[in-house]
């Protein structure tokens, strides 16, 4: 079975598993943000930096399974999404993983929390990561210290949380600890599980350093010759885009170019064409002997052949999302068909049941985003 392909009864034991990494939770006591050893962080007049980040398990001995791989793919996306950090895009190996991330500056990312709704904007923004209960316990002490009259708290207390927004190094911090926690509770072990803080290296947010650093990123499960190709590996950024999903077709585009919901429109030809000519396998000086591995240059050849683009077989069978949240799969008769005769389980809003099967050829329609409501 590739990689990339889930049936929905493993899909079903892995949610069953990662029950604690889904949760929202209650606050945690954190350290001061630190940096760790000589890093260069962009402190000028840039909107934002781009940087890669690395970190490894104690000695590269612990491995990640299955599970864990998905599990700390789902906190680094959601600690990126609730930090204002930008996942471009990333790679989970089995005992480390890389990421490309946007940092924007605090002050310019900082200004949706601005004017007389800005405080009830930035409380709302914490139900990404806490529970709703936590949050209604913090809005009641906040208006708990106004009643008497000690603004100057609350004015700290919404400091602290602003202070974990567009950090890098908070970021990081907050991935590893929190994973570890779920890691180590699974496992039934104890200690430390990352060797040191995290190695990271500012890259120019533009133009081929940009592209160097993320191709390399997508093939490294390439370069370790545990895929062919980069679209068959789950737990990168590219097989992820491939496989239908928004947020990692948009941390793409920022590498192509492309507008920022271009992956549809070029960008995914273009990200192609871009991993298959910098991911060329290396030979040694009588081209006998491969020195670095990576795809062959007839299949770099072929890609840009294609101009990257990919089957609509093959799409439709890395669009995993469509075989485990979709229900039905077929015409847009057929799915219309199964639709009208559950229409009782859907809600008023919906008016229609098949949606179109995006990059592929067109005739295939799927009934999607509906794992809640599974008919089964």
């Amino acid at each position: 079975m590739k990689a990339t392909e889930m049936t929905n009864n493993q899909g079903e034991l892995w949610e069953d598993q990662l029950v604690g990494v889904n949760a929202k939770t209650g606050p945690y006591v954190t350290a001061r943000s630190w940096s760790g050893g000589r890093r260069i962080l962009g402190k000028g007049a840039l909107e934002s930096y781009s940087y890669h980040v690395m970190s490894r398990t104690c000695g590269g001995e612990v491995f990640f399974d299955d599970v864990e791989k998905e599990a700390l793919k789902r906190v680094m996306w959601r600690l990126a999404e609730f930090s204002g950090v930008k996942l471009v895009t990333y790679c989970i190996m089995g005992n480390h993983f890389h990421a490309l991330v946007e940092v924007p500056k605090r002050e310019i990312w900082l200004e949706r929390f601005a004017g007389p709704e800005g405080e009830e904007r930035l409380l709302a923004h914490l139900r990404v990561l806490y529970s709703k209960a936590y949050v209604d316990f913090l809005r009641a002490e906040l208006a708990d210290l106004r009643k008497m009259g000690l603004e100057s708290l609350v004015q700290t207390k919404l400091a602290g949380i602003k202070k974990r927004f567009c950090d890098l190094a908070t970021y990081m911090k907050e991935v590893k600890n929190r994973f570890s926690r779920w890691f180590n509770k699974r496992r039934e072990r104890k200690g430390t599980l990352w060797m040191d803080r995290y190695k990271s290296v500012l890259v120019e947010g533009k133009g081929e350093p940009l592209h160097t650093m993320a191709t390399y990123i997508d093939l490294n499960p390439v370069r370790a010759g545990l895929v062919d190709d980069p679209k068959d590996y789950r737990w990168c950024g590219y097989a992820e885009a491939v496989s239908g999903i928004r947020k990692a077709q948009r941390g793409l585009s920022k590498i192509t170019g492309t507008p920022v919901d271009g992956w549809e429109n070029g960008g995914a030809e273009a990200y192609r064409c871009l991993l298959f000519s910098s991911g060329v396998e290396v030979m040694d000086a009588q081209n006998v002997k491969v020195v670095r591995k990576g795809v062959t240059a007839d299949e770099a050849r072929q890609v840009l052949k294609e101009k990257g683009k990919l089957s609509s077989m093959e799409l439709v069978r890395l669009r995993v999302r469509y075989f485990s949240d979709g229900l039905v799969l077929g015409s847009q008769e057929f799915v219309e068909s199964i639709f009208t005769e559950n229409r009782a389980r859907f809600g008023s809003k919906r008016k229609t049941g098949a949606r179109r099967l995006k990059g592929g050829d067109g005739a295939l329609f799927s009934m999607r985003d509906l794992r809640k409501n599974s008919l089964g």
